[in-house]
């Protein structure tokens, strides 16, 4: 990759694959490095995903991103930067880059182990012991010397130091004894030598079989981290490599990257769709469920959207390319999904904070084992032989892969199942939630709303006849996108009449002059709300019966209104939008209940109408007629009781006119709907529903639970298992051996618990 071509003066988040970490104390040397660097705000490095997350100053305009692997190379690892839609590496090696060195480990160390398992520590003379014990220590292990002495460089401590230490110094303590004993017997060994020389006890075997089993432990856990990634893998496979374009020549095969927007492909029946577009031409179905979750293919003709990455069914679709290369929802997904992993979780902060002193309290726990043990009168080699098992069951790798770990198996699971978790802030706040706030309009209904029902004035001079009063709604709708707007125009047949001066009045309605049968007139259609602020009289009882009657049934009412000089207006007809509830949306209220978690409804509809699906759900608690801006105010009262105790509360729209709610809330839940568009729903929260289905709020919550509570028995594993680990080998209770098979095996067994989550299915 050319470091010049991520040059960038808008760019302000750069990613960088950082190899060679081997504990949570490499990834806080990794980040000083980076801190370091001028221009660079912040930088999180992620020790599962063996990434790094660099955050730059708006002042860094000409940044030269070659620095931070400088800064990184420098730290003693190495770096390469990644571009936005890179693919994710593939950290699959050799199999001698693997498992080659762990199998001459175990061939070197089996043949020290085996007499031991019988009780002869001197069934093999010394100079075995030492040539089968010499190679893994220094060739084998050689990666422990050098990562350990690049850390003592930069004044800081590391896994590898704990095991270049540790097992230096039984090796050494080995070659010590033998050459203080008796030269003759060191040739020999017990009932061969006849001289009735004792051979000494050694502890090559520990040396061996601690680095083996620290290598085997290494492999495994790298096996095992690579199952975390499996998630993003998958959405990466689903981008073709090449697409059929549509030409002058024909129909000719081009890579992906050469489609621009504005390019008519063609998707065969069985292809995946490359990039972003909208049909042009045949229909079909489309199976998006690796995208959104939706179990179902979804129809797709002439005029509606297409993601890039869902498979084609049984039609030839031809479609143009609205959105290519990084900005194909796809890969806004991938990004989001990749950006949640990589950003460290609050509680991980806890863990940074005693990583950065682990290394060296260890080294001193260990020298006061060694002491105290010459002390209390131990022999000098069963004396440091103690302090070299605390120096090996010291193990800070898996204080850092609980939290990342975890993070990345659940936030994988949750995308399988159609939701997208913007940062592990939003998924260790969720489990928390204990209110959850609902917008109506397209998140408990469809959003497509259809006029229902329409009354006009009673005959009198100037009243209108009902194709009037449509005709003047249309008019007043004509160039509006809102679903009442196209309820109307689609209710209505003709053409409609001539309008002039349409303005749309933020939270009220739209206002504009209308000819109808005469000289143009300024028409006002919109809300209850609105109704009672421009007109003088009040309504009549055969607007109030109405009204209430269409109210009761869930209907949502505007009024047509006819505006005189001065601005006051006067009723001329009702209009009554009614909406369907989507399926399945009384069962999820029902589960989030089930739960122990109360629901409350926020709509900008009247209060009948906004009772009424109250009523049908199952809802407690409904806020009607509120106006869009201050939505934001009624989710903050919520998270606080009259007795003033904080709660918990998370906020679900459709991430539009919902934004300053949803992130008002303590956890925003953004719904993706097709007026909305994915896009925008995703930058509006914390955590995006990638389809219209309510039951994914308590899937949302489900996974965040039981994210949090991997957390939390991965961190209670990895401080426990030091905690208890350190002071056992200490007072001589663990071998090195034993110390090495359980510190290599802790950070797998960590990991392992966190790919427990990629059995959870949302339903």
């Amino acid at each position: 990759m050319n470091d010049k071509s991520l040059r960038t003066e808008t760019n302000q988040s750069l990613q960088l694959a950082v190899r060679g970490m081997t504990c949570a104390a490499c990834v806080n040397r990794v980040e000083r490095a980076l801190n370091k660097v001028p221009g660079v705000s912040q930088a999180q490095v992620n020790f599962a995903t063996e990434t790094a997350s660099v955050s730059l100053a708006e002042e860094a305009c000409e940044f030269d991103p070659a620095k931070l692997v400088e800064a990184v190379q420098d730290a003693g690892y190495d770096a390469q930067l990644q571009a936005e839609d890179a693919p994710l590496q593939d950290e699959a090696q050799s199999w001698w880059q693997v498992w080659g060195a762990v199998t001459l480990g175990i061939m070197a160390s089996l043949p020290l182990v085996l007499p031991m398992l019988w009780g002869r520590h001197d069934f093999w003379p010394p100079w075995v012991q030492f040539a089968l014990s010499t190679p893994v220590q220094f060739i084998l292990g050689a990666r422990f010397y050098k990562a350990g002495w690049a850390a003592l460089k930069d004044r800081s401590g590391n896994m590898d130091q704990l095991v270049a230490l540790g097992t230096s110094a039984a090796w050494g303590l080995s070659v010590w004894l033998w050459w203080r004993h008796d030269p003759a017997a060191m040739n020999t060994h017990t009932g061969m030598s006849g001289m009735g020389h004792e051979q000494p006890q050694l502890y090559f075997e520990s040396a061996a079989v601690v680095i083996t089993l620290v290598l085997l432990g290494k492999a495994l856990e790298a096996r095992a981290k690579r199952q975390t990634t499996l998630a993003i893998r998958a959405l990466q496979s689903l981008r073709p490599d090449t697409v059929r374009r549509l030409g002058p020549q024909g129909e000719v095969d081009v890579p992906v990257g050469q489609v621009v927007v504005g390019d008519v492909l063609v998707v065969r029946p069985g292809e995946r769709i490359p990039v972003d577009g909208e049909v042009t031409e045949g229909s079909s179905h489309v199976d998006e469920a690796m995208l959104t979750g939706e179990p179902l293919p979804v129809s797709k003709s002439v005029g509606d959207k297409v993601t890039g990455g869902a498979i084609n069914a049984e039609g030839r679709l031809l479609m143009r390319a609205t959105a290519v290369g990084a900005q194909t929802m796809l890969a806004q997904i991938i990004r989001r999904v990749v950006e949640a992993q990589a950003t460290k979780a609050p509680i991980q902060r806890v863990v940074d904070r005693v990583s950065a002193v682990f290394v060296p309290t260890v080294l001193a726990v260990a020298l006061v084992t060694w002491l105290g043990w010459t002390w209390h009168g131990a022999p000098i080699d069963e004396a440091l032989i103690r302090a070299v098992a605390v120096l090996v069951i010291a193990c800070p790798c898996a204080l850092g892969l609980a939290t990342p770990a975890a993070i990345m198996a659940g936030t994988g699971a949750a995308a399988r199942a159609g939701i997208l978790i913007k940062d592990p802030e939003a998924l260790e706040t969720a489990h928390r939630v204990t209110v959850v706030a609902f917008d109506k309009t397209g998140t408990l209904t469809i959003g497509q709303p259809t006029l229902k029902d329409l009354a006009v004035a009673p005959p009198q001079t100037g009243a209108l006849t009902r194709e009037a009063a449509l005709g003047v709604a249309a008019a007043l709708q004509s160039g509006s996108e809102h679903p009442l707007a196209q309820a109307v125009l689609k209710a209505f047949k003709g053409e409609p009449p001539a309008s002039a001066n349409i303005q749309a009045v933020a939270g009220r309605g739209i206002r504009g002059d209308v000819q109808v049968d005469g000289p143009s007139q300024v028409w006002a259609l919109g809300s209850g709300r609105w109704m009672n602020e421009l007109c003088d009289e009040s309504l009549s009882a055969h607007w109030q019966s109405w009204a209430e009657a269409q109210q009761s049934q869930g209907s949502t009412v505007s009024w047509l209104m006819a505006l005189d000089a001065a601005g006051r207006g006067h009723v001329h007809a009702g209009l009554a939008f009614g909406d369907e509830l989507k399926p399945g949306a009384a069962q999820a209220v029902a589960a989030l209940h089930a739960q122990g978690i109360t629901t409350v409804m926020i709509s900008g509809d009247n209060r009948g109408a906004a009772e009424a699906v109250g009523r049908q759900l199952g809802i407690g608690r409904v806020i009607a007629e509120v106006l869009p801006n201050d939505k934001a105010d009624q989710v903050r009262a919520l998270q606080h009781t009259a007795e003033g105790q904080r709660v918990v509360v998370a906020m679900v729209g459709d991430g539009l006119n919902d934004a300053p709610a949803l992130a008002a809330a303590d956890v925003g839940m953004a719904m993706a709907n097709p007026q909305g568009g994915v896009d925008v729903a995703m930058h509006a929260a914390g955590i995006t529903l990638m389809r219209g289905d309510p039951a994914l709020v308590a899937a949302a919550l489900q996974i965040s639970r039981l994210t949090t509570r991997k957390i939390h028995q991965n961190l209670f594993w990895a401080f426990g298992y030091n905690v208890l680990g350190i002071p056992l080998a200490a007072l001589g209770g663990l071998s090195p051996m034993v110390a090495g098979a359980a510190m290599a095996f802790s950070s797998v067994s960590v990991v392992s618990n966190a790919l427990l989550l990629s059995r959870w299915r949302s339903r």
